[in-house]
């Protein structure tokens, strides 16, 4: 305790703020890896429409408050003795605690990208062009495959034809319909 009555009133807050919101940061950290993350915000009670937005997270929340101080605090510290002039030192760390909130806002909203819906439906086939895998049969006479690009992943589906020659491996074709709703229907590009 010795050493916090030595330093200056300004430091010595950076101090007291730096400490406790690590500490609060290092368990919230701990507990999102172990799953105890379980609601992120604070509930208000007043009446309004804020739940249906699709912000990836709230922007007055508790997370966001220790991510702010953190930065805030930290940078406080860091830049005590390089920056003299003391409302100087004051605005840059509330800028870098304003830039601690939106780097975490950024990475959440990349990492909300990691929980989008990807499943493939054959509706996506509609007008795409594939490549002939397997030599689909003139009129639909028998079924061939097709390798087709959907969503950055190739799928090897099912195609028939109802022109009156057979498309060859490795031609061109465009999807026009959908056939029991897996057999794709193609024509020749």
């Amino acid at each position: 305790m010795e050493f916090f009555q030595e330093l200056e009133p300004l430091l010595r807050a950076f101090w007291f703020i730096a400490i406790p919101v690590s500490v609060i940061f290092i368990i919230q950290t701990i507990m999102t890896f172990v799953g105890g993350d379980a609601m992120d915000g604070v509930n208000v009670d007043f009446d309004g429409d804020l739940g249906h937005t699709e912000a990836p997270f709230q922007l007055f929340s508790l997370r966001n408050l220790i991510n702010f101080l953190l930065g805030f605090s930290w940078s406080g510290i860091a830049f005590y003795e390089t920056i003299s002039n003391r409302t100087l030192l004051f605005v840059v760390a509330i800028l870098v605690g304003i830039a601690f909130v939106a780097i975490f806002f950024l990475i959440i909203k990349q990492l909300m990208k990691l929980a989008e819906e990807n499943s493939f439906k054959m509706e996506e086939a509609l007008g795409k062009t594939a490549e002939v895998y397997l030599t689909i049969p003139a009129s639909k006479s028998g079924k061939g495959k097709v390798l087709l690009s959907v969503k950055g992943s190739v799928r090897e589906l099912e195609a028939m034809t109802e022109q009156d020659e057979s498309i060859a491996s490795h031609s061109v074709v465009k999807v026009v319909k959908i056939e029991n709703s897996n057999i794709l229907m193609v024509e020749k590009v």
